[in-house]
């Protein structure tokens, strides 16, 4: 009867880990630049609002094109598996 090898339990978890965290980047790197996308360009018109004294209309602006560019970015990101 072969022997099996025993493995430190630790170090399966770890390699486990390893290949879900490789297999989930695109997908995490898409949704970090959803959210970044969102913020960015929110904050950029929230700024440019301010400094016009507009408040909704550049800060809604930045929003709506921060999220077609975190909504591309994610599509992308999907469609390339």
């Amino acid at each position: 009867m072969p022997r099996r090898k025993r493995t430190n339990p630790l170090a399966r978890s770890a390699e486990a880990f390893q290949k879900s965290a490789q297999r989930a980047g695109p997908a995490a790197s898409a949704s970090y630049a959803l959210i970044g996308s969102i913020v960015l360009l929110g904050g950029l018109g929230y700024a440019i609002d301010q400094w016009r004294g507009t408040f909704p209309g550049f800060f809604l602006g930045g929003l709506m094109l921060g999220l077609v560019a975190g909504f591309y970015q994610l599509a992308k990101a999907l469609w390339r598996r």
